[in-house]
């Protein structure tokens, strides 16, 4: 038997050899999987039979193709598409355009690359002689933890974790934001490396109280050096639009790839070799609303004081909420609701999600019509074999919003590698997303506190000014900004679209819709999951030639 793990495990040598001596069949891996800390790809070789498996939260994944008869696995979809001389997945492409970046998993996770197959989170891949196939290995813990044991349990998973990431002395780096995720990390980060250096970018709005708490946190880590880079020193938002972060897969934080790479690169001459960021922080700790449904049927009174909680908060209209808590239906009838509506009106502002979605999914005005006839295909064909992550919609939702990210965060890592700075995002670990999961739902995401799990793990750690915050950075006057500086070049990106050739947008609808005022920032939120998707086309296009315009096949 053979064992290699590849990525972030802080493990010996003669631990790893302990585990690995119980091992006698491929499905005994499971056992080790589970007893790592850290994240990491893990390739198993038993009895003829070779096992490979990424990480639960999809920060890293396998995907599988072949070449003629033999099948092959890699940890990118683009490598495999160069070595099998792969094309472009038009439906997969069109469903990205059409449905944009909330755009969930399991098609969130189908490779824009024809012929490439993703092995899904909770699976591994088992490979004999000829044969490929996938096994699920892993389900999510049951939600059972008080919120007070699961902070332990959270905390010695984050302190693991922590722990295992030290750097030598000044190559060490973490974000502190001023945000809970972030600043958890810089603090943990603290108790081994003092002299850490903290980042953070300046805030464009004044409004934006990141700064008052990152500067209170900064007073409490007098060891450290502190590196705050103001707006005028950083690349604008939506810098360089049409650029490509790589070829795996549309990339969705478009607007501050420029950003990204001078922040990489400002690391690097500072003298980091590791940067710790709070990436998943969100995805883990927020108060996704799902957990309403089971608990109003198991609990009614207690769901009735939530819900109220909830509407003031967030001012939910009350029909839209007790209709979507009567709803019984399956993970599979949502996928198909979301086809047969893609062209219908959005719902009512602040119609909470309680279903097995984040928000609905509604096709923009510049998409065309045989672009939605394909998403419509694939989201319908999603629906014919899709499973709920979770028995519970509540814990399936915190891993959507956590699947749905985390990819990216892989593309933003690469980023970081190309400046010799490796990215560390402690909340994307195995045991950490565990231990989170682990927690009563009504506890974890109660709408009365802010991050109650996160805050209650790192008390005593974290300045309380910190872990009693209430409010979240906002950053749309820097948007704002950005966009108005780069809409020339926004609009000189689609000018000659590849998207537009594929027969996916209207170049005409969709200037207009970019030139059209609006109250918010959610054209500019379309507007950047678009530029990934033709960002990506393009990359492609150099590699392969393009397809013909999109033409389906009908029923």
């Amino acid at each position: 038997m053979r064992l290699v793990v590849i990525g972030f495990c802080p493990v010996t040598t003669g631990r790893l050899a302990q585990l690995c001596r119980r091992v006698r069949t491929p499905a005994d891996v499971n056992a080790v999987a589970a007893a790592l800390p850290g994240s990491f790809h893990l390739v198993a070789a038993v009895g003829g039979v070779t096992r490979v498996q990424g990480s639960l939260s999809g920060l890293r994944q396998v995907f599988s193709a072949r070449r003629g008869e033999l099948p092959l696995a890699a940890d990118r979809a683009d490598v495999l598409a160069t070595m099998t001389g792969a094309g472009i997945d038009e439906l997969a492409l069109a469903a990205r355009v059409v449905c944009g970046g909330m755009l969930p998993p399991p098609l969130s996770d189908r490779s824009v690359w024809s012929g490439v197959s993703t092995v899904p989170q909770d699976h591994c891949l088992l490979l004999e002689g000829h044969d490929a196939r996938q096994e699920r290995w892993w389900r999510p813990p049951a939600a059972e933890r008080p919120l007070a044991e699961g902070a332990v349990a959270l905390r010695n998973a984050l302190v693991t974790a922590m722990d295992g990431r030290r750097g030598e002395e000044g190559a060490l780096s973490a974000d502190l934001s001023g945000g809970m995720d972030s600043t958890s990390l810089c603090f943990l980060a603290a108790r081994h490396t003092p002299g850490l250096l903290t980042f953070r970018w300046a805030e464009a709005d004044a409004g934006n109280d990141d700064s008052y708490f990152a500067e209170r946190s900064a007073r409490s880590l007098p060891e450290a050096r502190h590196l705050v880079v103001g707006q005028d020193e950083l690349p604008p938002v939506f810098t360089d639009p049409g650029a490509t972060a790589d070829t795996e897969r549309p990339y969705p934080y478009t607007r501050t790839l420029a950003r990204m790479r001078h922040t990489a690169a400002l690391l690097a001459e500072h003298g980091s070799r590791c940067h710790v960021a709070g990436h998943g922080g969100d995805e883990l700790f927020s108060r996704f609303p799902g957990y309403l449904h089971r608990l109003a049927r198991r609990h009614p009174l207690a769901a009735l004081r939530r819900v109220r909680a909830h509407r003031a908060l967030e001012r939910w209209p009350l029909p839209e909420t007790l209709a979507q808590l009567a709803r019984t239906d399956g993970v599979a009838r949502w996928w198909l609701t979301q086809a047969d509506d893609l062209t219908r009106p959005a719902p009512r502002r602040r119609t909470p999600a309680l279903g097995w979605g984040l928000a609905p999914l509604r096709a923009p005005a510049w998409a065309t019509a045989d672009a939605i006839d394909a998403a419509r295909q694939a989201l319908r064909s999603t629906a014919e074999d899709v499973r709920p992550f979770a028995p519970d919609r509540g814990q399936h939702q915190f891993l959507v919003a956590l699947r749905t990210t985390a990819p990216a965060y892989r593309q933003l890592s690469r980023l970081f590698d190309a400046a010799g700075v490796r990215l560390h995002q402690p909340y994307l670990d195995d045991r950490v997303v565990e231990a989170a999961l682990a927690v009563r739902l009504p506890e974890r995401a109660t709408p009365l506190r802010y991050k109650p799990l996160l805050a209650a793990s790192m008390r005593g750690v974290v300045p309380d000014v910190v872990l009693g915050r209430t409010t979240k950075g906002d950053f749309s006057a820097d948007l704002r900004a950005g966009r108005r500086r780069n809409l020339a070049a926004i609009l000189d990106v689609f000018s000659d679209s590849i998207l537009a050739r594929l027969g996916m947008i209207s170049p005409t609808a969709l200037r207009d819709y970019l030139l059209a005022p609006s109250a918010d920032t959610s054209r500019d939120n379309a507007a950047e999951q678009l530029l990934g998707c033709e960002a990506w086309a393009r990359g492609a296009h150099r590699q392969r030639p393009l397809p013909p315009p999109l033409l389906l096949e009908r029923p």
